[in-house]
């Protein structure tokens, strides 16, 4: 008689091979969280890191909720500008939501807050039982990401997160730099990653970190809406930042013309972080479709090679015209070009207030230390390999600049820059990378597994996952 081939069900669990294993793959971080399952290209679940929390103590997740202007609603973030978790609690909650909302259908609606059932008390109980058997990733191996710069506690932590609260079968903890140099076919590379919060430089090599190299600065997209917060400070009339929640109606006016809007009445105004939050959306579409990068050759504020200043070229530009949620229009021309010089030239920088003038590392300031912090034999196969993700780097011509400052800092090595073409590639580039990683057959030996993580506790996860 034939051997029956077992099906899932009968499987040893223990073992983690084949096309059976539904690996989910997590990666936080401070503007969104991002998880789907690994050996997809692009994550399903993509949730904003800020969370609503009410007066009652109720947090609320997800977009479509966090951006309805309601009273007393206070928009917080569980992770520190550094992209490390602070509020643990609410980290958890909010993972979970990631996971759950769109990838799992555990605890995907819970019937007792729908609405639907008047008469709860069998139901409270059905609802307890059910919890209390079953956990959240009971099925699923996990595999996260973290900074370069996370510390051991936050690292046990997460494990702990993994294996007790959620009763995952195994778990692994990925450096985001590692994950979006694997993304884009490199084990060895100089990673540049501008975020939200931070902008970073990593060396890499076969895998691993290069500790020295490890460069950061708070020069990402926050920084960058700072910049335009001054842009619009400075300019005559000045631009008022008006969010689409406060907009009733607009009438079209003419370019530099007064907005002519009706603005919505609210009993009891939405707080300062709600606001802050909607202002940032404007901003964020601002960067999108205004915002460029002055591609060089050379700094936007010094000469060129027939003699004349590059900000005048740059005036003669054509600019670009953006209409805020008031109806309020006009064009941008060089403007659109300084906020993102600071990047590039400290001095450069507008000034913000609260805020010290030239303490901050730029990119190409960033790289320079990052690659003079490595082996001499190194360097050069860095150089070919630079990987460029996160979404600020999206900004138009910002990959010609890094190009142009390298060729300038470096001139007689070869420089080659990688730079996903597509948007989702760029912005989702470690979580590609973690996707690609968990659905490789020869990673599931890997795994911590849940045997292990109960013989040497939270400590594995130092010792393996380096």
């Amino acid at each position: 008689m034939a051997a029956q081939t077992l099906n899932s069900s009968m499987q040893p669990t223990d073992v983690y091979g084949g096309d059976e294993v539904s690996a989910i793959v997590l990666d936080p971080g401070y503007s969104s969280v991002r998880a789907g399952f690994a050996g997809e290209d692009a994550p399903k679940s993509f949730v904003n890191s800020h969370y609503g929390a009410t007066p009652d103590g109720r947090l609320i997740f997800g977009d479509d909720a966090i951006h309805n202007p309601q009273a007393n609603l206070e928009i917080r973030n569980p992770m520190s500008k550094e992209g490390i978790v602070e509020d643990w609690d609410t980290a958890t909650s909010l993972w979970e939501y990631a996971i759950t909302s769109r990838l799992t259908s555990f605890k995907q609606a819970d019937p007792r807050h729908n609405g639907l059932n008047d008469d709860n008390k069998d139901l409270e109980m059905e609802m307890e039982a059910v919890e209390e058997g079953e956990k959240a990733l009971e099925e699923h191996p996990l595999l996260m990401t973290e900074t370069a710069w996370n510390s051991v506690k936050n690292r046990e932590r997460s494990i702990e997160i993994a294996m007790e609260s959620w009763g995952c079968p195994a778990f692994w903890l990925a450096r985001n730099c590692v994950m979006a140099a694997f993304g884009s076919g490199k084990a060895t590379a100089l990673v540049v990653d501008v975020g939200a919060s931070t902008a970073s430089v990593i060396g890499i090599h076969d895998g691993l970190i290069l500790k020295k190299s490890v460069q950061r600065s708070n020069l990402g997209g926050n920084w960058l809406s700072s910049q335009l917060r001054s842009l619009f400070a400075s300019q005559d009339p000045k631009v008022e930042l008006i969010p689409h929640y406060m907009i009733a109606s607009k009438t079209p006016v003419d370019a530099g013309a007064p907005a002519q809007a009706i603005y919505r009445k609210y009993e009891k105004e939405p707080t300062e972080s709600f606001r802050a939050l909607e202002e940032e959306r404007v901003l964020t579409e601002f960067k999108e479709s205004v915002v460029q990068v002055w591609s060089g050759p050379g700094r936007l504020n010094s000469m060129n090679a027939t003699g004349s200043n590059n900000l005048d070229y740059a005036r003669s530009q054509p600019g670009r015209v953006f209409e805020f949620p008031d109806g309020a229009n006009q064009m941008w021309g060089v403007e659109r070009l300084t906020v993102a010089e600071g990047m590039w030239d400290e001095k450069a920088a507008l000034p913000v207030p609260n805020e010290q003038p030239g303490t901050k590392m730029t990119i190409p300031e960033m790289v320079k230390a990052s690659i003079s912090a490595v082996d001499m034999d190194l360097r050069a196969h860095l150089l070919q390999n630079i990987v460029v993700t996160g979404g600020t780097t999206l900004v138009n011509g910002f990959t010609d600049r890094l190009n142009n400052e390298l060729t300038a800092m470096y001139p007689g090595a070869r420089i080659k820059i990688q730079a996903a073409g597509l948007t989702a590639e760029r912005r989702f580039g470690s979580w590609i990378g973690g996707s690609i990683l968990g659905s490789l057959g020869t990673f599931h030996q890997m795994w911590i597994s849940k045997a292990e993580y109960q013989e040497f506790g939270a400590g594995v996860v130092e010792k393996r996952c380096k």
